[in-house]
């Protein structure tokens, strides 16, 4: 019979099946039940889907498409051919790159957990930061990532994120890791290019992973790891 033969038969599936079932297409324009403020910046060739609302100062981009009840808060920045499927939630002054795509539940620049404590209460730290997505990202369902506290939570190029990760606040990810599902990554922690983290590991604050890391299942990881490879 004809044969395929590739050195990487999965990537090679995974271009023809994107050929074979491209995402669905949506018809530019607004639905008639989308808020949309009159002063956000959207491009002629954008999607705003049904019970959608766009805040003050908003830009969407080309060839975006902004799903169903979705909400871009004021000032946010979706970019280029950048897919929020349903449900998404952008806050303030959020920014996503290119290409991207945010599956239904998503929450980007909800507030970090900062909390000071005060003669046994606690008091709000006030979350001023944002959060910006790089170019060519997928990010799972129920998926969270928060506002930096001062300075941004930064999710690289290429990343991909599994369903129901949390991302705390000033997290930065490197290009081309993928995390898988229920994984959480504490405050402050940097991540390097090109890890793979497996589900519902856990990453305490204010650590750093280099670049090739392997971390497997369910694994904890408490202190930073400086050298490339695989860890449990």
């Amino acid at each position: 019979v004809n044969a395929l033969v590739a050195k990487n038969p999965y990537a090679v599936y995974a271009r023809i099946a994107a050929l074979l079932y491209p995402p669905p297409t949506a018809s530019a324009g607004r639905h008639a039940t989308a808020v949309v403020d009159s002063s956000a910046q959207i491009d002629p060739s954008a999607s705003i889907g049904p019970h959608a609302v766009v805040g003050a100062n908003v830009k969407i981009g080309a060839r975006a498409v902004i799903g169903p009840g979705c909400v871009v808060m004021d000032g946010a920045n979706v970019g280029d051919d950048t897919r929020l499927t349903a449900n998404v939630t952008l806050c303030q002054g959020v920014i996503v790159g290119s290409r991207c795509v945010l599956h239904p539940s998503v929450v980007i620049g909800a507030d970090g957990f900062g909390l000071a404590p005060d003669q046994g209460e606690w008091l709000k730290v006030p979350q001023v930061g944002t959060v910006r997505v790089g170019d060519d990202v997928e990010i799972g369902a129920s998926t969270t990532i928060d506002r930096g506290a001062i300075e941004d939570t930064i999710i690289g190029n290429g990343v991909k994120l599994d369903n129901q990760i949390q991302i705390g606040h000033n997290v930065r990810i490197g290009d081309h890791t993928a995390i898988a599902g229920c994984a959480g990554i504490s405050g402050s922690a940097v991540i390097g290019k090109r890890c793979m983290i497996g589900g519902m590991v856990g990453v305490a604050g204010h650590l750093t992973i280099c670049d090739d890391v392997v971390i497997t299942g369910k694994s904890f990881v408490s202190g930073s790891i400086r050298k490339p490879g695989y860890y449990s």
